[in-house]
């Protein structure tokens, strides 16, 4: 039984279609089928009943499907522990913000490349939430505050950030001076999130409200220097605007609490060396690449 038929049958069943799982995988579609018909044929089961909508498991799909996953996760890591030291290979899906990681995560991402030749990487670019586990990503790269969840998630830096608005914004409308006052303002927010501030010692929760969203900072940003409302940013998205005179913080007396950059992957005994690597390398970046953009490691 090849372990490339298995580990096809597992992405087709968690995608949902031999479609996206060919994507996944980086082959055609007709690879991926012939795949799913010979590991059918030697089980002598059907395993996926497919339409055009997509492919759904059968009874004995979904039986085989955890077993065929613990099989691949198991012929991955004899794989790595017979590797020469430092080397890499098989293929690496990293989910990544649009907002700040083409600047600072990308280049950390080519050196890796650079550094094990026989790895295949991935990257997705969007500021939208990702499903790892749904849609196949062995790990993803978050900026912010990590909410409780099932992932497992190691702090890379930690980001500091402001509210700003625009200084025709503050002479039109004010600047608030509390939590309680900003609720008042229109804020520039990414949907419908909670915003944290300190007070002294004490974490004080409001949800701002606001006509204008954005799922990507320098959109929220332009919005922020056109005046139309006050805006939560970190500080290397902001601190050239605040030093030409285009933005001005506000609420300084309540500062948002720091957050941070984070690897994040799906919960199991023993990340994949190739994501500690990564780790280990992102970290090794932040020092030098991130401190002069606000980050501190």
């Amino acid at each position: 039984m090849d372990v490339e038929d298995l580990r096809t049958f597992v992405e087709v069943a968690d995608a949902g279609g031999v479609s996206p799982a060919a994507l996944r995988l980086g082959v055609s579609k007709s690879i991926v089928s012939r795949r799913l018909v010979r590991l059918e044929g030697e089980l002598g089961v059907q395993l996926l009943t497919r339409s055009t909508r997509g492919a759904a498991l059968t009874e004995a799909g979904a039986t085989f499907r955890d077993h065929a996953a613990r099989v691949c996760a198991e012929i991955d890591a004899a794989r790595e522990t017979i590797l020469p030291a430092g080397d890499l290979r098989g293929r690496l899906r990293v989910a990544a913000p649009l907002s700040f990681g083409l600047t600072h995560f990308a280049p950390v991402l080519a050196e890796m490349a650079r550094r094990h030749p026989q790895l295949h990487i991935q990257t997705s670019y969007s500021d939208r939430f990702v499903d790892l586990i749904a849609e196949g990503y062995d790990c993803a790269i978050r900026v912010g505050y990590i909410q409780d969840s099932n992932l497992i998630a190691r702090r890379i830096a930690t980001i500091h950030g402001k509210l700003v608005a625009s200084p025709a914004y503050v002479q039109a409308h004010g600047s608030p001076e509390t939590p309680q006052e900003l609720l008042a303002h229109p804020c520039l927010m990414q949907g419908t999130e909670t915003w944290q501030f300190m007070d002294g010692d004490e974490v004080i929760t409001v949800r701002p409200q606001g006509r204008f969203k954005a799922d990507n900072g320098v959109a929220l940003l332009a919005a922020a220097t056109a005046g139309v409302g006050i805006a939560l940013l970190p500080d290397w998205l902001t601190d050239e605007h605040v030093a030409s005179g285009a933005l001005v913080p506000v609420m300084t007396r309540h500062p948002p609490p720091a957050a941070g950059a984070y690897v994040v992957r799906p919960p199991g005994q023993h990340p994949a060396r190739k994501i500690r690597v990564l780790t280990e390398l992102l970290i090794e970046h932040c020092d030098l690449s991130m401190r002069s953009a606000g980050f501190a490691p």
